[in-house]
Formats: C-alpha cells, sequence, structure tokens
C-alpha cells in the first residue's frame, strides 16, 4: 500500500474494524517506518472526537510532551552555544501547530482520519488544529507501543529534515531584541520608543511609533496595526539604518 493512501472507512464511515487495523498497520509501517503491536492504539490515535470510538484527545496531551523532549533533546546537542531563549524559539519552528500541520498534510494524515461527519463536511481533514493534534497523537502512540527509543527514531524521521533546515538562531529574535542587544554590546543606551499617532476606529486602528537611539542621533519611525508591530517595525529600520540588520555580522 503506497504512503499516504486512504484507510478504509476513513471519512465517517462506520469501518470493518478489523480491516481498518490492518490498513492503519500497513499506512504506520509506509508512512511513519513503524510496526505497530497495539493497533487499537494507533486506531484511537487517528481518531477525531467528532467521531464515534475511543478519540486521540489523551494521546495528543501525551504526543506533545514527546515531541517537545524528543526536539529539545535534539536541540540542545545541535546548538551547544544557543541559549534557553533561542533554543525556545528554535523549538516552537519545529513543534508548533503550523510546521506540525505541514508535516501531517504533507504525510496525507487528513486521509486516514476518523472524522464525524459534520468536521467531515465543513473540511476538518485540512484544519490545521485536528493535522496537528493527530501527529501529536500518533507520537503518543508510538511512545506507548514502543518506547522512548521508538519514537524518538519516528519523530527524527518525520522532522529532521526541518530540523536541520533551521536558520542561526540569532535570526529568530525579533527586532526589539536584536536591537536592545545590538546597543548593550556598544554599551550604548537603550532606544526610546514613544507613540507619535493613533488612528481609526477601536477594532481597526494604525499605530505610529518613532524609535530614537539618542547616543547615536538617529530616530525612525515604524507603523503598524498595533503598537507593539509599529515598534517591532521600527526597530527593524533602526537596524537597517544602522547596518545591523543580520545579528550574525556583529555578535562575538
Amino acid at each position: 500500500m503506497p504512503a499516504g493512501a486512504p484507510l478504509s472507512g476513513a471519512g465517517g464511515r462506520a469501518p470493518d474494524m478489523t480491516a481498518a487495523d490492518g490498513e492503519q498497520a500497513r499506512w504506520l509501517r509506509g508512512t511513519l517506518g513503524y510496526q505497530p503491536r497495539d493497533t487499537a492504539l494507533f486506531s484511537a490515535a487517528l481518531t477525531h472526537r467528532s467521531a464515534a470510538g475511543p478519540n486521540n484527545e489523551r494521546l495528543e496531551f501525551l504526543g506533545d510532551a514527546v515531541l517537545n523532549l524528543v526536539v529539545a533533546a535534539h536541540l540542545y546537542r545541535s546548538y551547544p552555544r544557543a541559549d534557553e531563549g533561542d533554543l525556545s524559539r528554535l523549538r516552537a519552528r519545529v513543534v508548533s501547530r503550523e510546521p506540525l500541520a505541514q508535516v501531517a498534510a504533507e504525510l496525507r494524515l487528513g486521509e486516514v482520519l476518523q472524522l464525524g461527519s459534520g468536521e467531515l463536511k465543513s473540511g476538518g481533514f485540512r484544519r490545521q488544529s485536528i493535522l496537528a493534534d493527530a501527529l501529536e497523537a500518533l507520537c503518543g502512540a508510538v511512545f506507548l507501543d514502543g518506547g522512548l527509543a521508538a519514537a524518538e527514531e519516528v519523530i527524527t524521521r518525520l522532522l529532521g529534515p526541518r530540523m536541520a533546515a533551521l536558520p542561526d538562531p540569532a535570526l529568530l529574535k525579533d527586532a526589539k531584541t536584536r536591537l536592545q542587544e545590538y546597543l548593550q554590546a556598544r554599551s550604548l543606551t537603550l532606544p526610546r520608543y514613544a507613540v507619535q499617532h493613533v488612528e481609526g476606529e477601536a477594532h481597526a486602528q494604525s499605530f505610529r511609533v518613532s524609535c530614537e537611539v539618542p547616543a547615536l542621533g538617529r530616530c525612525v519611525h515604524g507603523g503598524g496595526s498595533s503598537r507593539r508591530r509599529a515598534e517591532q517595525e521600527a526597530a527593524e529600520r533602526m537596524l537597517r539604518e544602522l547596518g545591523a540588520d543580520d545579528p550574525r555580522q556583529w555578535q562575538p
């Protein structure tokens, strides 16, 4: 059976559980490279709460912890000079909802999920939250079925390419943090941010913010739909003006 092919009964129909278990096992072997022992465990992992029978909510809870542990350990080994903040930002690039949903979509996981009729009609098999949760549940199931070593092997196979392609940790810091670190490294006072103008209705406001570095005699402006976004844009402009927008060029 080719990787990602739909299971018998997928999409909310009432399947023959014996046949479905066999289909699930073949899908797991072909897609995750894992041979399940407890097929009922994986049947639950592939069942959304909108469908009848045991669902994947508890396994999702467990799988989230397993994913975070495996990815955190990998990053800890791979980035020996990264601090806690760097490691947290790198991990978020791998295990947050969007990247997990992307991996699940690449696996065509939505095609093998058991969904209730309502979720099926509303396109739940494409919804990021459902896909990410199901992938977490599968990781939890592998952990219970085969132990931590098996879970680490599967997770590394699924997420390894994304972890290998992560950017330099310094590039993941937001503009305000990078500007602050740039100035502190030169023993300069921190920038001053001030709201210059706010316009629009409360639900659709636009902010104009200044960013001033008195020690360098520089001041720039930024705009955005919130004060925070405007400040970030202003900080980014200040970094460009100072020729410091790539922290790899100036960090020790």
